[in-house]
């Protein structure tokens, strides 16, 4: 028999979390249950009455996403980690989320009062020495970029790039490396790849009959997007 595990119904004011559907509905079809089976047990097992077969089937099909306790309770109905329900994580609560952590499990072992780690949680700003920062990153298998991002660098470094591909990105170089501690030559590698596809861009985008208009929307796209330019360039140079 299911043991009744008590979650609060609907008072989760977070957003969902990227909800990996593909991935619930193969973990439901491999334990042999339709959406009716999964939407009882979450009635009566973890103390969520509004659950339809119909809402379990709007998650599976991406109409709508759990919310964080009802990603929990999922992950206990499917037999899994809420991290194998998670899509890339985005925010802190979400990494801790997919690893199956306690908020309390990462404050004491970061060294923070619980809520003063949760008010970190809630306001999507870590605040924490370069020591705390290290044993986070250990404890929720981050990687750099997820670093740079959970800890609020994320605009400081966007700022930087465009400034490093529209004008001398050698004089970005060390400022860069402050929030994305890199190999300064990879990081020149980078730098420079990125200031010259951004200068290519705009010249081919000129050279295809586009007037100075088109030109600057497409690269006013480049640089929106140039932090992510800047992470799969990261990956492709260390190789």
């Amino acid at each position: 028999m299911w043991a009744v595990h008590r979650l609060p119904a609907r008072t989760d004011h977070h957003p969902p979390p990227p909800f990996n559907a593909p991935a619930a509905r193969r973990l439901r079809a491999a334990l042999g249950l339709d959406a009716e089976q999964v939407a009882h047990t979450l009635r009566v097992s973890y103390g969520l009455p509004y659950v339809t077969p119909a809402l379990v089937a709007g998650w599976e099909h991406g109409s709508a996403a759990p919310s964080h306790p009802e990603l929990v309770a999922l992950a206990g109905v499917l037999w899994c980690s809420p991290g194998e329900l998670i899509g890339r994580p985005r925010t802190l609560r979400e990494h801790r989320t997919a690893r199956g952590l306690a908020p309390e499990d990462v404050a004491r072992t970061v060294g923070h009062e619980l809520q003063a780690y949760l008010r970190m949680e809630e306001t999507d700003q870590w605040r924490g020495s370069e020591r705390q920062s290290a044993t986070l990153a250990r404890m929720l298998d981050l990687s750099l970029a997820d670093v740079v991002t959970v800890t609020g660098q994320e605009n400081r470094l966007a700022d930087l790039l465009r400034g490093a591909v529209t004008t001398r990105w050698q004089a970005y170089v060390r400022p860069v490396s402050k929030i994305a501690p890199l190999e300064r030559r990879l990081l020149e590698e980078v730098l420079h790849r990125l200031h010259r596809d951004y200068r290519g861009h705009m010249a081919a985008t000129l050279s295809w009959g586009g007037g100075h208009g088109d030109a600057g929307d497409s690269g006013r796209e480049f640089l929106d997007g140039v932090v992510g330019h800047f992470w799969t360039a990261v990956g492709e140079h260390g190789r």
